[in-house]
């Protein structure tokens, strides 16, 4: 039996879409050449609605175990030579395989990795990770506190989305238009 979030209600409940903070910063990055990447293929269906609200194609970051126990074998689906590609996930939380995939990216071209998570974990080693890492920016949402500040970290407010919804609800309106696929 599969629950979803809305089960666990009696009331009605909208399910906020924070990623959607992130396309002004997005387009405020004024990317030569961006293509939005899922950082697994379980994410494809949340960069595919990045992909179709920038105009700009996708690529996929399809990772694989060759063996238990051996670290994770990244293959790009899609082109990113000479691209800045915008990784978009729902949450990091070592940042283990987004550092993976972001290494991945520029040994086959990409001219900057960029990533957008929602959810900022951040455990364990996810800072050095970050720090150390090929990933240039990690964007995220205020949803979880910041334990620590990094120069290659940069967090979005939610205080506008959530500001909107609450007139929203107010006034009777929709709040599902608010995250709508349609450009």
């Amino acid at each position: 039996m599969h629950l979803r979030y809305k089960d666990f209600f009696d009331i009605p409940v909208d399910n906020l879409y924070g990623a959607i903070i992130f396309m002004d910063y997005i387009k405020s990055k004024n990317f030569k050449n961006p293509v939005i990447a899922s950082p697994d293929i379980g994410g494809v269906a949340r960069a595919r609605y990045f992909a179709n609200k920038l105009g700009l194609d996708m690529v996929i970051v399809d990772k694989r175990r060759e063996k238990a126990n051996e670290s994770e074998v990244m293959n790009i689906i899609g082109d990113v030579k000479g691209k800045d590609v915008i990784l978009i996930d729902d949450m990091v939380d070592t940042a283990g395989t987004m550092i993976k995939g972001a290494s991945a990216l520029k040994k086959l071209g990409a001219t900057s990795v960029m990533a957008c998570c929602t959810h900022p974990v951040l455990s364990g080693p996810a800072y050095e990770r970050i720090e150390e890492g090929d990933l240039d920016e990690l964007v995220v949402a205020d949803t979880i506190p910041m334990l620590k500040t990094s120069n290659k970290i940069k967090v979005l407010s939610t205080a506008s989305m959530l500001g909107e919804v609450i007139r929203r609800v107010h006034n009777n309106e929709s709040v599902n238009s608010l995250f709508e696929t349609n450009t």
